[in-house]
């Protein structure tokens, strides 16, 4: 349930595929309360889309075998005060309760990725892809809330034919927790996210400054993320300043009753 998703401070690094190991979060603890490694394609369609990728200069974690890889990655954190994560792409159902139990073992979260947008990986079903099959995403969550894992749906906004408040509602009825939402440019539509269902909430998208944690906070987020200056500590470090000014923020803007804020 919601309420299940808790981590302080209000900070999440937010995956980067290729880049976004233990190693990384390890260097990113001192400022962040959440790491999301990954993404990692799981079944044979995603991971031959992620060869494609890296024959065109894209970065992919491509072990030999992706389940054992999400394994070591978070026993190499056992000893990080971060609360981890995975940020995981298939274009079928198994490998998800697979990687689902290992993240459910070490108490790690399990993300969804219906983000990505690279043609390889929504040709074989993955990625933005999910977004227009929310059927079949909402069968993720569903296979995955059945291990016991915290589990969550990485979103993007701004895709035509989307909408992400009702999409949402349908993934907190599969057992979502919480919804990490790229909001592209339409910050706004954290407060319809936000609105429409009792999810823990994380933006993502510019996050570098206390204007734009002010402005998502305002709009009801619990957490914000940040994406590629993740590796920067000179942004990590303001921005976790800016979270803790931030942290008691009053959002009556836009009220919600759930009992999952962490602020």
């Amino acid at each position: 349930m919601p309420g299940s998703v808790s981590f302080t401070p209000a900070l999440a690094l937010a995956s980067l595929s290729g880049e976004a190991d233990a190693d990384w979060a390890r260097a990113g603890a001192e400022y962040a309360g959440a790491a999301f490694l990954g993404g990692i394609a799981l079944d044979a369609d995603s991971r031959a889309a992620a060869r494609r990728l890296v024959e065109r200069d894209r970065t992919e974690f491509l072990p030999a075998d992706p389940i054992p890889f999400l394994d070591r990655q978070f026993a190499a954190l056992a000893d990080v005060p971060i609360q981890p994560a995975f940020n995981v792409r298939s274009a079928t159902i198994d490998p998800i309760a697979d990687a689902a139990r290992i993240c459910r073992d070490y108490d790690a979260y399990l993300e969804i990725n219906a983000h990505c947008r690279q043609n390889e990986l929504c040709t074989v079903g993955c990625g933005e892809a999910l977004l227009r099959d929310d059927a079949r995403l909402a069968d993720y969550v569903d296979r995955a809330a059945d291990t016991g894992v915290t589990v969550g749906v990485k979103v993007r906004a701004e895709v035509p034919g989307v909408d992400l408040a009702t999409l949402t509602r349908d993934l907190e009825a599969a057992g979502a927790d919480f919804v990490h939402v790229d909001a592209m440019d339409t910050e706004s539509v954290i407060a319809e996210v936000v609105e429409a269902t009792d999810l823990f909430v994380i933006a993502n998208n510019g996050v570098r400054d206390e204007n734009t944690v002010r402005e998502y906070l305002e709009y009801g987020a619990d957490a914000v993320s940040v994406g590629r200056p993740s590796d920067n500590p000179a942004v990590l470090e303001r921005v976790a300043a800016a979270v803790d000014r931030l942290g008691d923020l009053e959002t009556a803007r836009y009220p919600r009753s759930s009992d999952a804020r962490i602020r």
